[in-house]
């Protein structure tokens, strides 16, 4: 099973959606990438433990890798990893998630939590009717709501409870993945279609609730090293046509963000150790603050605080990616054809959000927090006699709360602007503490 992560062009604020904006592909993006193909572009053979990649995908990939070959020559012959990531990801057209393969549930790659049960999304929204609760009006803001299936069932479970919002808000600029959003909702919840939007950018003065389920961790990552006094960092270059990574002095940005999370472990990094780190949640962060009046921001995705990430046992990071349900080390195979993702330090989420401006409301494990917001209330109220039924409601519980599926890796973190209400679902266990 694959935790995703949703589109990252849905997520990064409007300064940084110039560089990672999904677009569909034309001839005339694609001519100086097919003039730039040598016989000497290759694409790596599939680990023994992967399906073998479709005739379709591996000619993608070779379209990809002579970009990211490209950009290599024009950067004086190499690009950093998080730009590679970027570009494995989000290349326009090309990019793991800007064509229109199949990504979600048993068909794709991976499953969320939103697709494992709707129980998931009907605690978030009994947690969204309490935060309205002193509002006149609110609003939903989405970021990269993936296939729809969570809006669609979070709007159904607010209309049971007469409680909808003004709008739902989708902020998603990838043309493939609204119209598979508007095609949910419209089967799942036709009569609530109207009151979905979609957005190619923040909103203003914003009121009401943002979810971002899955999005700190699509953001692209550097990929860093401690060699005794020296952080180095990744880059990414061709040999022979070959993809490969070197390290080399880490630049500034860095250097600084290595510096600050041996501040918060007061300890330093051993030496050889390897991770990654993000620079992109900072400024995405900064711009949500903006853009929003009065709000609750939720925060669910998988990581750990700053102790527990940069342990020195996990010497080697959290960087996985994930093809037909399967999971391997290796960023470079196949660009564009897997998912490339890393986990989230939440230590420096809280440290950017703060910063922003933002009060931490609540930070604990997905398990707590769908367990205060009513996951019990919710089982009861499904119970029947139909035991295949009730087996299944049982597998899906299991799935999102037992701490070896989601409920532990998965953790929730709870951002106010202009308001500082309790959220029930931090009440049974608030890990604040650990940040």
């Amino acid at each position: 099973m694959r935790f995703a992560p949703p589109v990252i062009s849905a997520t990064l604020p409007c300064k940084l959606l110039e560089s990672v904006t999904v677009i569909i592909t034309t001839q005339a993006v694609l001519r100086p990438i097919l003039s730039y193909i040598t016989p000497t572009t290759k694409v790596k053979p599939a680990p023994d433990t992967l399906p073998e990649p479709s005739a379709e995908e591996q000619q993608r990939s070779r379209l990809l890798c002579a970009a990211i070959e490209q950009a290599c020559a024009q950067n004086g012959g190499a690009i950093s990893f998080a730009q590679y990531m970027q570009m494995a990801l989000y290349q326009p057209g090309l990019g793991y998630y800007s064509h229109g393969s199949q990504k979600f549930g048993a068909s794709g790659d991976f499953i969320t939590a939103a697709e494992v049960s709707p129980l998931f999304a009907q605690c978030l929204a009994r947690q969204i009717i309490e935060i309205s609760q002193p509002l006149d009006a609110f609003s939903i803001l989405e970021f990269g709501a993936g296939s729809g299936v969570m809006a669609a069932d979070i709007l159904l479970e607010l209309e049971s409870q007469d409680v909808l919002p003004e709008v739902y808000q989708i902020l998603e600029v990838s043309a493939e993945l609204r119209q598979r959003q508007q095609d949910t909702i419209a089967s799942r919840a036709p009569q609530l279609l109207a009151r979905v939007v979609w957005l190619d950018d923040l909103p203003t003065n914003f009121v009401g609730v943002v979810l971002a389920n899955e999005v700190l961790d699509a953001m692209p990552v550097e990929c860093f090293r401690r060699r005794g006094d020296v952080i180095e960092q990744m880059q990414i270059r061709f040999e022979g046509g070959n993809l490969c990574s070197h390290y080399c002095p880490a630049d500034e940005a860095v250097s600084s963000a290595v510096a600050a999370i041996e501040q918060r472990r007061e300890a330093r990094l051993p030496d050889n150790y390897c991770s990654e780190l993000n620079l992109f949640h900072r400024p995405w962060l900064e711009a949500l603050f903006q853009s929003i009046e009065r709000g609750t921001v939720l925060l669910i995705d998988y990581g750990y605080g700053v102790n527990e990430y940069y342990h020195p046992e996990r010497s080697l990071g959290t960087l996985m990616c994930h093809y037909q349900h399967r999971s391997h080390p290796d960023p470079l195979w196949c660009p564009g054809v897997q998912d490339i993702t890393s986990y989230v330090d939440f230590s420096e989420v809280a440290h950017a959000a703060v910063d922003a401006g933002f009060e931490i409301l609540g930070y604990t494990s997905q398990a707590a927090f769908l367990m205060s917001a009513g996951l019990a209330e919710l089982h009861q109220e499904q119970v029947s006699d139909d035991v295949l039924v009730q087996v299944k409601l049982a597998q899906q519980i299991k799935t999102l709360t037992l701490p070896s599926e989601m409920g532990e890796r998965f953790k929730v973190m709870g951002l106010g602007k202009g308001c500082d209400e309790v959220l029930r679902g931090f009440a049974m266990s608030d890990l604040r503490n650990r940040l």
